[in-house]
């Protein structure tokens, strides 16, 4: 596998669970084109990370997946730290 792989999977985690945190504040708010656009885009981000990771296995499957999360507990961190009104 191409550790090159890893960084990806990181970086999608980060985009998509900060998307997703995003949009729980959105709903929240009670925004919900918003809401619907994130929640799509987040969707289509986590199903070809878990896609490309579950048919591509070949003996580090458990790595991409545990590299994935990572992202993923990085992108609510950040998500949660983020101001969305001034």
């Amino acid at each position: 596998m191409n550790y090159w792989l890893l960084v990806i999977y990181f970086f999608a985690g980060v985009i998509s669970d900060f998307l997703f945190t995003i949009n729980m504040r959105f709903i929240a708010k009670e925004r919900a084109g918003w809401a619907a656009l994130v929640s799509f885009i987040t969707t289509i981000i986590s199903m070809y990370v878990l896609y490309t990771i579950l048919t591509e296995m070949s003996g580090k499957g458990l790595i991409s997946i545990v590299v994935y999360a990572l992202g993923i507990g990085a992108g609510t961190y950040i998500a949660m730290h983020l101001r969305l009104e001034k």
